[in-house]
């Protein structure tokens, strides 16, 4: 905040305000114990309230107080007092180098003059390890005598701060410079290895200096851009314009600027003293036997579209900059650029993007999980250091912004959403089951998933029942359809299709709404369409672009390597990247395999304790009937297959090693052995088995031409219950009867139907004990609903949920069924009594206040 002229810090008086920037205030001030004029700079408060980073800065300090030389602007002091706290510094009169260059032209010698204080400044510094790292001509003064003085040296690793880029020229960005990955300083004067977020050392000045030095002699910018990410693809990518340096520019001085911004490092000039010698010769008229080289252009094509800087995501990735061009780059070469997301909070990458531009790129809006456990949607301005949390969002996921960016919509429990990004109350739109995204027309229209398993639905952005836009294919087997994006003019939706609920070689689909045609696009997973003309797409953990035609709604080119590292769920088919319509890109950076966790235990106070703590792609985890093991399926990036975990040893086991794909892993009641679902190649998931222990073959259990996942064993393992997709009643339970031993071989039976109505139904869960009782969850009201029936039948059917509920467990006591709330995650209780054909089940009671999301697939 500002601090009134007047005011009184300790011994010094406040007298002006002499600038603001991304490091602080700075005022003018009078030391009335010394008796002497000084500058103070007002640190940030999220910096004096740290106390890390204070005695970081205290040992930084030190170093950069040892800085004695008459061309670097010194410091005396860090003072606190009346709250603030701050630094004493040298004051420098005269005007600063930027605002000597926007007066126009000036005389040859005198830019020399000045370019040698700034080599004698960084000479001086970088022989006691300092970096300036923020060089640029705001930071330089040219005193009225004539003394040229170096500003802020080295403040921007020592105040370690974050701040926000507000314009490409304007102001220091400043990111955490102490982690990897992270970049700070101004874009215009960055060095590459900087733009990339590399460490950088002494050299990263010397670049820094040749684009003062440019700037100087020509009133331009070295490497000039609209942008943000134009100026960073230009130092990056591009030369100066060598034809705008003066006629008159000596020899030496354009042999010293392209020595200075050379982008390897190792080939550019490697000291400032260097670079003051050769102005020391231009100064004296010496000459050199070298001719000034001929500069060299590049022709580089037309840009389509740009990336910008963006916010980033904690220590999980990072945000890239992005070129698209009329033909593909022979070595794309993309910009990464790391920041916080400013908020103490940790992004949710289960399923969708976690981050989202929107649609103008001036604002990130994300999913996050605090440390008291509640996830929300934040909202955070570019220009802004901190997220805002937007109440009402709780277990938000799978973002979407409306085509005007003043609304999101998103996805929370089994309810459709929008808030406005003001904040506000959130308003529900319709019900789903198990959503895989949505997308906002600007028709007003909103296609989304109703159910992973399930074609598109569409409903008003102002609410209502939701209707069918699609239907699956049920000639090619298709079984989902997620991810929809609704392209330009609402004319058509872009969308991600498989034949296989684990999203096993997804295609992208493009359907026309006018023809009710739809055709494939490209192999891939998670496409977008961008005004550049391209659709990007993952595929095999690599983010691709190809030329797209939206009137003929069909690709016209070949596809192109974008990014290689973006975190992606191959389980779901979701990425963790988004675009805006001005061509920003933030993403995720890390593997495909899928989001890493840790396997905890949950008592019912919602207090959790670690059962293995080594973050892994972990799915599906399931206890052993003696309590002793666990089942689950793990993700290598190439394939999931089943493994079993010995928490007591923690000790890993794999069993499969054939199929393409092995997941859902169920064991048998004695512990013995472990069902599952494989997929071969080029085939669907059918049901097969092997020995816990490892030993014997597998054996398939089934053969169908639909998707099939183990759920629930009778208690005297002679009866398995499954789920099948089918085209025409959508999801059903099957039970598999299954009769003999290990000695005398097995007889596998033909599965029947259980429920298969023309409604969703999954999650079979026989009852402890007896197996007389079957609950299951089906979507027949209208939202996803837990009910009980007998087993095998006939006999009446009971609703247990209360206002949605999936994923039904009985208790091993036979007097109570829990249930996952569908609006807010939490853990419901039923107790219940059954005799004979009849079962009383009283209200739901809320068992525990911890909370689960939806599951990944």
């Amino acid at each position: 905040m500002a601090v009134p002229i007047g005011t009184r810090l300790g011994s010094l008086e406040i007298t002006g305000l002499l600038g603001k920037g991304g490091m602080g205030e700075v005022y003018r001030a009078r030391d009335t114990k010394l008796k002497r004029e000084v500058a103070i700079k007002i640190l940030p408060d999220e910096f004096a309230l740290d106390s890390d980073r204070v005695s970081r800065f205290q040992r930084e300090a030190e170093v950069l107080a040892s800085l004695d030389h008459p061309n670097i602007a010194g410091i005396h002091s860090i003072e606190e007092a009346n709250g603030f706290r701050f630094l004493v510094l040298e004051l420098v009169e005269g005007e600063t180098l930027d605002e000597r260059i926007q007066r126009g032209a000036f005389p040859t010698d005198e830019i020399l003059h000045i370019g040698k204080g700034i080599c004698e400044a960084l000479e001086a510094a970088h022989e006691k390890g300092v970096i300036h790292r923020d060089l640029k001509p705001a930071n330089v003064k040219v005193t009225p005598e004539g003394q040229v003085k170096v500003l802020d040296f080295g403040l921007a690793k020592a105040l370690d701060v974050d701040g926000a880029l507000v314009g490409p020229n304007a102001k220091t960005l400043m990111m955490t410079a102490t982690r990897p990955g992270m970049i700070l300083g101004t874009p215009a004067y960055m060095s590459p290895e900087q733009a990339k977020g590399q460490d950088v050392d002494h050299r990263t000045d010397i670049f820094a200096f040749g684009s003062v030095l440019y700037e100087m002699l020509t009133g331009r910018k070295s490497f000039p851009g609209e942008g943000v990410s134009d100026i960073l693809a230009s130092v990056l990518k591009s030369e100066p314009n060598w034809d705008h340096l003066p006629k008159d520019t000596p020899a030496a001085i354009r042999r010293v600027l392209r020595r200075c911004l050379r982008k390897d490092r190792n080939r550019r000039l490697q000291t400032a003293g260097d670079a003051r010698i050769e102005i020391e010769d231009a100064l004296s008229g010496a000459t050199s036997d070298e001719s000034a080289p001929v500069a060299r252009r590049q022709d580089f094509s037309a840009w389509i579209a740009s990336g910008t800087a963006a916010v980033l995501l904690l220590v999980l990735g990072a945000v890239s900059f992005v070129h698209f061009r009329e033909t593909p780059p022979e070595s794309p070469q993309p910009m990464r650029l790391s920041a916080d997301i400013g908020v103490d909070a940790s992004l949710i990458t289960a399923l969708g993007p976690a981050a989202i531009f929107s649609p103008d790129g001036t604002r990130l809006a994300f999913v996050a999980r605090s440390a008291d456990r509640r996830q929300l949607i934040y909202i955070r301005s570019l220009d802004k250091l901190q997220a805002t949390p937007l109440s009402g969002t709780e277990n938000a996921r799978d973002l979407f912004f409306s085509p005007d960016g003043q609304w999101i919509g998103f996805f929370a429990g089994t309810k459709v959403k929008k808030i406005s990004i003001q904040g506000g109350d959130a308003e529900t739109l319709c019900d789903v089951v198990s959503s895989r995204g949505g997308s906002w027309g600007d028709d007003g229209t909103i296609v989304f998933t109703q159910d992973r398993l399930a074609a598109l639905s569409k409903v008003s952005s102002r609410g209502g029942l939701p209707q069918p836009l699609t239907t699956l294919d049920e000639q090619a087997g298709e079984v989902t359809q997620r991810w929809p994006q609704v392209l330009p003019g609402s004319k058509a939706v872009l969308f991600t299709s498989s034949t296989t609920g684990e999203m096993v070689d997804p295609e992208i689909v493009v359907y026309s709404m006018a023809s009710g045609k739809r055709k494939t696009v490209q192999r891939g997973f998670h496409a977008r369409y961008l005004p550049s003309g391209h659709i990007v797409y993952m595929h095999e953990g690599t983010l691709f672009a190809v030329p797209f035609d939206l009137q003929r709604l069909e690709v016209t080119g070949q596809p192109t390597p974008i990014l290689e590292g973006v975190v992606t769920n191959p389980g779901s088919a979701g990425a963790q990247f988004s675009f805006s319509e001005t061509g920003n890109l933030v993403y995720v950076a890390g593997s495909s395999e899928g989001p890493k966790v840790s396997i905890y235990w949950m008592d019912r106070e919602g207090k959790f304790t670690p059962l293995r703590e080594t973050p892994g792609t972990y799915r599906n985890p399931k206890f052993s009937p003696d309590g002793k093991r666990l089942a689950l399926d793990i993700n290598d990036g190439k394939r999931r297959d089943i493994w079993v975990y010995e928490w007591e040893r923690d000790a890993l086991t794999k069993l499969t090693f054939a199929g393409e794909q092995n997941t859902f892993p169920l064991w048998t009641p004695d512990s013995q052995r472990i069902v599952y679902s494989s997929q071969e190649r080029g085939g669907v998931f059918n049901l097969w088995w092997i020995r816990a222990d490892g030993g014997g073959n597998t054996q398939r259990l089934t053969e169908s031409k639909s998707t099939e996942w183990p759920r629930s064993w009778r208690p005297d393992g002679k009866v398995l219950a499954f789920r099948q997709s089918n085209p025409t009643t959508n999801i059903d339970i099957l039970t598999l009867p299954i009769e003999g031993d290990e000695k005398s071989g097995w007889k596998i039976g033909e599965p029947k139907p259980f429920v298969n109505s023309a409604a969703l139904e999954d999650v079979a869960a026989f009852s402890p004990v007896d197996g007389r009782w079957l609950a299951y969850i089906s979507y027949e009201s209208g939202r996803v609903e837990v009910y009980v029936r007998p087993f095998p039948g006939p006999g009446g059917k009971w609703k247990i949920s209360v206002g949605g509920g999936g994923s039904p467990k009985w208790s091993q006591n036979g007097k109570e069924l829990f249930y996952r709330a569908a609006e807010d995650g939490k853990i419901m209780v039923v107790t219940y009594t059954a005799s004979g054909d009849a079962f009383r089940a009283d209200p739901p009671q809320l068992w525990s206040p911890g909370q689960f999301s939806s599951d990944f697939g």
